[in-house]
């Protein structure tokens, strides 16, 4: 079977508020091909998400000068659980009016410092006016409605802590964190609302030439044929499922964002990646609904 893809883009994304390169920043690793047609991989450090978002657009342009279809994968959620955008009174498909909310909301500047905090306390306030379900802040970033530690078990008990994805993942021997989670170690709620609205820019500048996966394909395998029109596919990674050991010399993230991208590759060449993009067999229509309507899915899991 023929490959999908021509290169593969992967960022580990940020919410740090200052400055920052080397461990704990924004990597960008791709993988692609040489003339003779043998993959390598390249890595890009910056110290800004807003120069994140300028590098990833400038690689994507040269890859669509060439005609090269290319994959993106971000380490943040895309969706959130099933019935958050009921919760925030939003109008229209779920996954679309969170994302609209989320931009609307989160105030980013070039300099990386950001209003993450203040958005999370907001969405508690609209969706429970409690301190949940969204949790976790600095000290100096509490607030009525945003706590610096988990809230007690059974708050907010009808909110679903993880979406499907997660859960699937945590069947194995993976525990991926809750979005609801702020702060601290591996913490993602930070990242995705910062990161959606980056996202959306990237496909609102691709136009028709760019697509999100599930959301804007369907959760199903996709076939070179459903991928030709298209220049990027954007969809939600998590390298931790890849055994990313870093090479000496090399930061964490580095090898995170290396490895995801020689992992999609090798799938894509295998002729693994096409099934990826779909459901497991056991998969309801009321599922398929939930993770293209709402929640998104992990690709891999």
């Amino acid at each position: 079977m023929a490959r999908l893809f021509d290169a593969y883009v992967v960022a580990d994304w940020t919410a740090a508020e200052t400055k920052k390169l080397g461990d704990t920043s924004l990597w960008i690793g791709v993988a692609k091909r040489d003339v003779r047609f043998r993959l390598y991989t390249e890595t890009h450090n910056v110290a800004t998400r807003a120069e994140g978002e300028a590098l990833l657009a400038s690689i994507l342009a040269d890859h669509r000068k060439r005609g090269d279809r290319v994959l993106v994968g971000l380490d943040f959620n895309f969706g959130y659980p099933a019935g958050t955008a009921a919760r925030l009174k939003l109008d229209g498909t779920p996954w679309q009016a969170m994302w609209k909310f989320i931009a609307a909301n989160v105030v980013d500047k070039a300099d990386n410092t950001n209003n993450r905090y203040q958005v999370a306390a907001k969405m508690n306030r609209l969706m429970t006016d409690e301190a949940w379900p969204l949790w976790g802040a600095p000290a100096k970033q509490a607030q009525r409605w945003l706590t610096t530690t988990k809230p007690p078990a059974g708050a907010g008990a009808d909110i679903p802590e993880f979406r499907a994805t997660e859960n699937a993942a945590r069947k194995g021997k993976l525990q991926p964190k809750s979005v609801w989670q702020m702060h601290g170690a591996g913490a993602v709620g930070g990242q995705t609302l910062v990161g959606i609205p980056a996202v959306r820019r990237l496909l609102e500048s691709l136009g028709p030439a760019g697509a999100v996966w599930p959301f804007g394909t369907g959760w199903c395998a996709l076939t070179p044929d459903d991928v030709e029109p298209l220049s990027a596919l954007v969809v939600e990674v998590w390298p931790s499922m890849f055994d990313g050991k870093p090479n000496e010399g090399e930061f964490k993230d580095q090898a995170q964002v290396r490895s995801t991208a020689e992992a999609l590759a090798q799938m894509d060449e295998a002729g693994d990646l096409a099934q990826a993009f779909g459901p497991p067999k056991d998969a309801t229509p009321e599922l398929i609904a939930q993770v293209e309507q709402e929640e998104g899915w992990i690709l891999g899991v």
